[in-house]
């Protein structure tokens, strides 16, 4: 398998090199050369495999020629080994034909643990065989950061910076990342809001001569392996609920649209999947899209559901790259006018082929307070306010045959967003015990202005210190 950019001006690159890449040189994104596909009987062949056997079946034909099935096996077996939930990725059934796919059981709480526990550990086989060390720095708008941490803290060849915007993340989410001790981790706040701190990892890795410098790497959604990891639970839902006879849609609760561009991509490989809808706060960009062809970016609102608190999706590039029948040229002329002017449509015959399996939906604030309470109230579920809003999501715009199941994908803990839970519900979620103590633990954490130069000195300073 080899990988392209959707700007069509990067190399060509096999996965080991798009792993330690992330972002390809002409600032676009690596998608495969082509989509590996399972026929109906592949599909039933994978009903009876575990989370982890599935997870070397989905992802194997994206890393063949670079790992062997017995090291990928490895690394799932460890990735997945310290998941609280025996199937990792459980279902729970809340109405006749709505479910809902719990992607909390991780070591941070959030769906992130899920490709990010498997980065971890593609990063150390590659580093080790290849002899290098990178410095990964991401943005982050609450569980990337923890979940990527989780992961990298205390590896030997990778050090790691992690941007989040200043006040805008919840409590729980910045103190997973602030009292880590690992002397390869720093956290640090910037003045701004994620699409800024997102806006500085890009421009990081526009830097030819600062990239190699530092040896930059990815962690956040831009990074192939990500999407590839977070495809396997699309494929566990639907192999569980009646596929291939059966086809089923999916809610997410998304922002960067990393995580249901997952499904788009489990789609692609045979999966039979007729919905696909978006779940938004007020920072609703992806559903204003949906609704009228155009992506306007404003100015990020801060709400109660702030991973979803993004105006930049920039994985939307890699799925409009498959609908622009991977013309890189039109892709980059649409993102240079969404770079200049913070708009650009797409044709209406796109747009309408787009509604044939993507649809969008919005709840504010008070909206996400009051699904939690009626959610809870009718299937006794406690759910954070992202949850809450793929749940409803599905309800309201995953229009659908009778008979075809509806998944909301569950992204976070309750006990991540407690103020939020409690308001709603009365009741104050409780960490897991091996967090019980987050709230006393000391924080480690720098501030800085949201400038480019010195977010590079801090990098720079903090790899020759780590690596020291």
């Amino acid at each position: 398998m080899r990988y392209v950019s959707t700007r069509g001006r990067a190399p060509v690159l096999s996965f080991d090199d798009v792993l330690l890449a992330g972002l390809a040189e002409d600032g676009g994104l690596y998608v495969p050369s082509h989509w590996p596909t399972f026929t109906a009987d592949d599909l039933r062949d994978m009903r009876g495999l575990t989370y982890q056997e599935l997870a070397v079946r989905v992802m194997g034909p994206f890393v063949a020629a670079v790992l062997t099935d017995d090291e990928l096996a490895q690394i799932v077996e460890t990735a997945y080994s310290g998941f609280t939930h025996p199937a990792i990725a459980p279902l729970r059934q809340i109405g006749p034909e709505d479910w809902v796919m719990e992607l909390f059981h991780g070591p941070t709480l959030a769906f992130k643990d899920y490709a990010l526990q498997v980065v971890g550990g593609l990063f150390d086989l590659i580093l080790a065989r290849r002899g290098e060390r990178v410095t990964v720095v991401g943005a982050t708008s609450g569980d990337t950061g923890s979940a990527a941490i989780a992961a990298l803290a205390d590896r030997a060849a990778v050090d790691v910076v992690i941007l989040l915007p200043k006040g805008r993340v919840s409590e729980v989410q910045r103190r997973q990342m602030t009292t880590v001790e690992s002397p390869n981790v720093k956290v640090v706040a910037v003045e701004g809001t994620f699409d800024d701190c997102q806006a500085l990892v890009k421009a990081l890795f526009s830097d030819t001569a600062f990239r190699d410098e530092v040896g930059l790497a990815a962690v956040n959604s831009i990074n192939w392996a990500r999407v590839m990891a977070q495809t396997v639970y699309y494929m566990w839902a639907g192999l569980h609920l009646g596929a291939p006879e059966r086809a089923m849609g999916f809610a997410v609760p998304t922002g960067n649209f990393g995580n249901v561009l997952a499904g788009w991509v489990a789609r692609q490989m045979g999966l039979p999947v007729e919905r696909l809808v978006v779940g938004s706060n007020r920072n609703d960009i992806l559903t204003r899209f949906l609704e009228t062809g155009t992506m306007a970016r404003r100015t990020v609102e801060q709400s109660l559901s702030p991973s979803m608190d993004i105006q930049v999706s920039s994985n939307f590039e890699r799925l409009l790259f498959e609908m622009m029948e991977r013309d890189g040229a039109q892709v980059e002329e649409l993102m240079a006018r969404f770079a200049e002017t913070g708009a650009y449509s797409v044709p209406d015959a796109l747009h309408q082929e787009l509604l044939g399996l993507f649809r969008g939906y919005r709840l504010d604030d008070p909206g996400t307070v009051q699904a939690i309470a009626d959610l809870h109230a009718t299937t006794g579920e406690i759910l954070d306010p992202h949850s809450a809003i793929g749940v409803m999501a599905g309800r309201e715009a995953g229009h659908r045959d009778v008979g075809t199941p509806m998944v909301a994908l569950a992204t976070a803990h309750p006990a991540k967003f407690p103020d939020v839970v409690e308001r709603a519900i009365g009741v104050r979620p409780a960490l897991p015990p091996a967090l019980a103590d987050l709230m006393t633990r000391p924080e480690r954490l720098v501030e800085l202005p949201n400038d480019l130069g010195a977010v590079k000195e801090l990098v720079r300073a903090h790899r020759q210190g780590a690596s020291a």
